[in-house]
């Protein structure tokens, strides 16, 4: 892919990617089975796991989890009124998008709860074993510390493009906007309004500049972390991106990696 040779210029020295085009054939650039730490990208793992036990009726959006009137919908869409490292709640659930790392334990431990099953062990169960994401696990917090890879990542996003593990209308709900009308930042990026994130994925929308491309289309949805990490599928392209940079996520990442996604989306889109 031409694309990559602009890869090549990001100050990340262990990259590695993995393209799906629209007919499902994988492109990838540089040790694609390496393993790091993914940071953020591990809420998208967390968030599904949540939707199977939903699918698996030990739980609900509508249930209560953490602050009077949260519930587990809101957490997910990061509107549950945490902030983003923090125990006591900052604001009522429902009136900002407050991208919130307590938000997503406070998940992590609602469905250790509700199915009596370590949430470690029930996300390789639900997520990782069926996927056959042989060398991803959870050392620690879901909300960041999934260790994985390229390969086994790509795994987790043609679930994302075809899911098999929930139905495809759990799908359709975790992948568009929730709460539409909230305001709120995307940590590293910038404030917008509105600020739109599904039960997990954020949605691209009209977000500019943003980590994404502008050719990215309003309904792309994806996660980035804080290691450089990134997956993202753009539905109307059906084209798909998953990154592993190992590098701490800063202004070069908002510089290339928007550059990176409209090349490859215009050499693979038409």
């Amino acid at each position: 892919m031409r694309a990559f040779e602009l890869a090549q210029e990001w100050p990340a020295p262990n990259t590695s990617i993995c393209v799906i085009d629209r007919q499902g054939q994988t492109h990838t650039f540089g040790d694609t089975s390496q393993t790091s730490r993914i940071a953020s990208v591990s809420k998208l793992l967390t968030a599904w796991a949540a939707h199977i036990a939903i699918e698996e009726g030990s739980t609900t959006l509508d249930a209560a989890v953490g602050q009077e009137g949260c519930t587990l919908a809101h957490l997910l869409a990061h509107s549950g009124g945490y902030s983003f490292d923090g125990d006591a709640p900052i604001v009522s659930p429902a009136r900002k998008r407050i991208y919130s790392n307590s938000g997503y334990d406070l998940i992590a431990g609602h469905l250790t709860d509700v199915t009596q099953i370590a949430f470690s062990e029930y996300l390789n169960d639900a997520v990782f074993s069926p996927l056959g994401m042989t060398s991803s696990l959870l050392n620690g917090s879901g909300a960041k510390d999934v260790v994985s890879c390229v390969d086994d990542l790509v795994e987790f996003a043609l679930e994302l493009r075809n899911p098999r593990l929930v139905s495809s209308a759990t799908a359709r709900a975790a992948t568009t906007t929730q709460f539409a009308d909230l305001e709120g930042v995307v940590p590293g990026v910038g404030r917008f309004s509105p600020c739109n994130w599904g039960y997990g994925p954020e949605i691209h929308g009209a977000k500019h500049p943003h980590w994404m491309g502008t050719r990215n289309s309003a309904s792309t949805f994806g996660h980035f972390g804080g290691t450089g990490s990134f997956i993202w599928h753009d539905p109307v392209a059906n084209i798909s991106c998953i990154a592993l940079c190992r590098t701490e996520f800063d202004n070069w990442a908002l510089h290339y990696w928007p550059q990176f996604f409209d090349a490859l989306l215009d050499e693979l889109g038409n």
